[in-house]
């Protein structure tokens, strides 16, 4: 699932001539639902959706508050096209969720945002309609979302082993396929002295475990 969210001083939307959907400020998002995603991806975003800092406090300080936090509303444009997968130049629409089911799970979507804010405050555009969705953007403020968002959350990678005694080589931890390469090439070094076809040079010691 991919949403693209726009912090807005207002939005709209227009069908058939009519507009049917309007906001004053608060947020845009424009989703795109896959064919992979489930309930897991759906609760996700909207968890992001809802508590994204893209607001300023009241002393005026920068990215301190959420919609929620505003309480401002939003507006959600179903656009399959961000699952868009270019062959060349032209999109290719494959990986979006199929018509029938996408509204369904669409619906679901914003079922929960209105459950997990005010129903009031979330507006909609109209599902498979041709619309002409008018934003006007705030800063302008643009955030891309994704989700499930990245596997591997950066604070809780782990850190490089630090250099011990036992790596026999100051600065560097060594793996176990370098251990390898290194006692190779120290077998090589070894036999190539003893048939005296090289010159002699400083062997470097390494500790093995």
């Amino acid at each position: 699932m991919k949403a693209i969210v726009q912090r807005v001083a207002q939005a709209s939307v227009t069908v058939g001539g009519e507009q049917i959907s309007s906001i004053g400020r608060g947020l845009c998002v424009l989703l795109g639902i896959s064919l992979e995603d489930t309930q897991r991806e759906l609760e996700h975003m909207v968890r992001k959706i809802l508590n994204l800092r893209v607001f300023e406090d009241e002393s005026g300080k920068h990215w301190s508050k959420s919609v929620m936090d505003k309480q401002y509303e939003v507006l959600c444009v179903s656009q399959f096209t961000l699952q868009c997968i270019l062959k060349g130049n032209k999109p290719d629409y494959h990986m979006a969720m199929p018509t029938e089911q996408a509204e369904s799970f669409y619906n679901n979507f914003l079922e929960q945002l209105r459950k997990a804010y005010k129903p009031e405050l979330i507006k909609d555009g109209k599902f498979g309609a041709y619309m002409q969705v008018h934003i006007q953007n705030d800063g302008p403020v643009t955030i891309e979302l994704e989700s499930p968002a990245a596997a591997v959350d950066p604070k809780q990678v782990s850190k490089p082993e630090r250099p011990s005694a036992r790596n026999g080589c100051s600065g560097y931890a060594f793996t176990s396929e370098v251990y390898i390469c290194l006692y190779v090439a120290q077998i090589c070094e070894s036999i190539a002295l003893s048939e005296g076809s090289i010159p002699v040079m400083k062997q470097h010691s390494f500790l093995w475990a």
